[in-house]
């Protein structure tokens, strides 16, 4: 008995249809089992490190090739960054001193 081409495009879409509710639901229960437990986990991770780690910054060594400043920053005094922070970024000429802060 051979099928019609109108009813192998039916069952094909069916099939296609109940696979894709099967791996819809496949992914759901992988996301909420592995991935949101792994998420946990990598953060519960990086703050025990944050928490244990020395929070000073590393000794100041003035390579030529870092903190080259060609043009002014358009903001502040034009040595710092957007996104300064004293305490974890150095100045061309080495780190701020904790008096300005």
């Amino acid at each position: 008995m051979a099928l019609s081409p109108a009813s192998m495009v039916a069952r094909r879409a069916l099939a296609a249809a109940s696979s894709h509710e099967g791996t819809a639901k496949t992914w759901k229960i992988v996301s909420f089992v592995v991935a949101l437990p792994g998420v946990a986990l990598c953060m519960a991770n990086a703050y025990l490190k944050a928490q244990n780690e020395p929070h000073e910054p590393p000794d100041f060594v003035a390579y030529t090739h870092l903190r080259i400043r060609t043009k002014r920053f358009p903001w502040g005094d034009g040595n710092h960054t957007l996104f300064h922070n004293p305490h974890t970024n150095a100045l061309p000429d080495g780190y701020e001193s904790s008096d300005h802060h």
